[in-house]
């Protein structure tokens, strides 16, 4: 089954994810890789005004390429999530909701994770020209001097993702790694 959520996202939407649960995502999610994620650490430390209000966001690790022509945006496939996970906890403590990317996390982000009761969606790796089609409008929000880890405003419909960490720390990669050595014990 599909469930469909819309976007910021809230205790209550998070909640009823859980590992494994495929998801369209609805609404505005933004992105940032590491350089851009960096600058808004930073920015906290210092006390600065952010671009952009974290509370009940999601941020999607992808540097999107260049639009074609009559194109909102080029491919905009995942990148690997490890790459923001020493920043990642910092932003949940203010806010952040949900992060989509692909790849393990680090029990810190975990842990933070259930604290903050976000959750990890991952996107397909090597799909991104085909979810470039589910961005209908991408704006650049901040940082532009970072090219295509600027962090860019995006206005999606039926963004598919599946839920990897849920709320309650469930990782999918886990559990599909130990439902894998049953199965093979069975035999």
């Amino acid at each position: 089954m599909t469930k469909t959520v819309s976007t910021p996202l809230t205790d209550e939407s998070v909640k009823d994810l859980k590992a494994g649960d495929r998801v369209l995502l609805n609404g505005i999610i933004y992105t940032g890789r590491d350089a851009a994620h960096k600058r808004l650490v930073e920015m906290m430390e210092k006390g600065e005004k952010l671009p952009l209000e974290l509370q009940g966001q999601t941020i999607y690790y992808v540097g999107p390429c260049p639009a074609k022509p009559g194109k909102v945006i080029g491919s905009a496939g995942p990148t690997t999530s490890g790459r923001m996970d020493a920043y990642a906890p910092v932003l949940m403590e203010k806010g952040l909701k949900g992060m989509i990317g692909k790849g393990i996390r680090s029990r810190e982000v975990v842990d933070s994770i259930v604290k903050n009761k976000s959750v990890y969606f991952a996107a397909i790796g090597g799909a991104g020209a085909l979810l470039a089609e589910a961005i209908k409008e991408a704006q650049i929000l901040a940082f532009s001097d970072l090219g295509p880890e600027a962090i860019y405003k995006l206005r999606v419909e039926n963004f598919p993702v599946t839920v990897i960490i849920d709320s309650q720390g469930n990782d999918l990669y886990k559990i599909g790694k130990e439902q894998y050595k049953v199965k093979g014990k069975e035999k």
